[in-house]
């Protein structure tokens, strides 16, 4: 049995989100030993976490001075930024070289950076590219570190039942392949390679557990839910003007446009979901 001196103390940023609560758990569920880097020690997913075992530590990704304390003795660090909000693309990126800076500065040992999908091709998507600079700035640090670059979220698909079918739309044509990934997936994929940094060669993958077309996925759905089911596209225009998001769906159309190496994400998470699968797991059901 590993005692702490022999296992890796790993922090994990977001820890009470979708990627680093993923991780977190799944990294607890291993024996593993987990520092989460929380804003508010008392949220409810805060405190789940250190009911299964994880050290919650107040951090804030804009204050350099908390990222510091709170990675030190630190050995591996789990690590995801947003662009969500009000501090947007230059925010997530502010926010990346933050986390970087203070992870070299308390020498910790390898970190594992959550990107996107296609990052290092240069899509033009606003919120892609943020997430490059951040990898080039890890690479330009010369920490050690793994890039895990996840597709489009299967927990991001939605769906309702109109007239007793189920009917999917998004601003993509139906033909074109989409490739998916589960975050539970996502998070196995990040504590694998933080319990062995030597997991992924190259120091870099596209993770996806599935890749269908838009009407494959609406089959897909209505199987689950034992109903008819249909795919209807969308025009770009339902996105309101929303530059980040049309470039995205945009890029999207483009053949190929993510490219996960499924087998990969298969032997790094042997257990990875397909579509189907993950419907089932998580009891998936249509809105009304």
């Amino acid at each position: 049995m590993s005692t702490d001196q022999d296992t890796p103390l790993v922090a994990v940023v977001g820890a009470t989100g979708q990627q680093g609560g993923a991780t977190a758990r799944a990294l607890l569920a291993d024996g593993g030993r987990v520092r989460a880097l929380v804003r508010d020690p008392a949220k409810p997913a805060a405190r789940a976490l250190a009911e299964r075992g994880a050290e919650l530590v107040r951090a804030d990704l804009t204050d350099p001075a908390s990222l510091r304390g709170a990675l030190s003795g630190v050995d591996r660090v789990f690590a995801m930024t947003t662009f969500a909000g009000s501090r947007g693309i230059e925010g997530e990126v502010a926010d990346g070289r933050n986390l970087a800076d203070a992870a070299v500065a308390a020498g910790v040992r390898h970190l594992v950076y959550s990107s996107v999908g296609g990052a290092e091709r240069h899509t033009g998507v606003p919120h892609f590219e943020s997430k490059r600079r951040v990898e080039e700035h890890v690479e330009a640090l010369g920490v050690p570190h793994t890039f895990l670059r996840p597709v489009f979220f299967m927990e991001n698909l939605g769906a309702t039942v109109e007239d007793g079918v189920v009917v999917l739309r998004l601003p993509l044509p139906g033909d074109v392949p989409l490739q998916m990934v589960a975050v539970q997936d996502i998070g196995a994929a990040a504590a694998t390679v933080l319990t062995d940094p030597g997991q992924v060669a190259g120091g870099a993958i596209e993770l996806g557990g599935d890749e269908l077309t838009g009407d494959q996925i609406a089959a897909r759905l209505g199987a689950r839910a034992g109903l008819p089911a249909r795919y209807e596209e969308l025009p770009l225009s339902v996105l309101g003007g929303d530059e980040d998001m049309t470039r995205m769906f945009s890029w999207f159309a483009q053949r190929p446009a993510y490219q996960a190496d499924l087998a990969g994400t298969r032997a790094l998470v042997p257990g990875v979901h397909d579509l189907a699968g993950w419907l089932e797991s998580t009891g998936w059901a249509p809105a009304a």
